[in-house]
């Protein structure tokens, strides 16, 4: 199993950016995914998570309103649109198969003026 991430890092408060997530070594269609995020100092949070087919998501509070997950199953891709980002935005961004331990090696999303 392989997962990973790609399209971090430093955005200006308020700004964008989406980060994708390649997965392979698995039937990405069965399983659901999420994004977890470690901000300096602190341990890993669970940020957003979708479903296997994509009819269900849910989001870390701080984030509703401004991020959006998405998948495609056809390109074994897991995305997390990502706007009007705030300082407390920052951290390593991680992309997980649900219900494994199998996570990506992470990538780095710095919000700062």
């Amino acid at each position: 199993v392989e997962l990973m991430e790609s399209g971090g890092g430093l955005v200006q408060p308020g700004g964008s950016l989406t980060l994708s997530c390649i997965a392979s070594g698995f039937t990405f269609r069965d399983s659901g995914m999420s994004w977890y995020r470690q901000r300096p100092g602190e341990g890993r949070e669970l940020v957003a998570q979708i479903s296997n087919l994509g009819m269900s998501t849910d989001y870390l509070d701080s984030v509703k309103g401004r991020f959006r997950i998405a998948r495609n199953n056809g390109k074994n891709a897991l995305y997390l649109e990502m706007n009007n980002l705030k300082p407390e935005d920052t951290g390593v961004y991680f992309c997980k198969r649900n219900q494994y331990q199998h996570w990506g090696r992470g990538i780095q999303v710095t919000v700062s003026s």
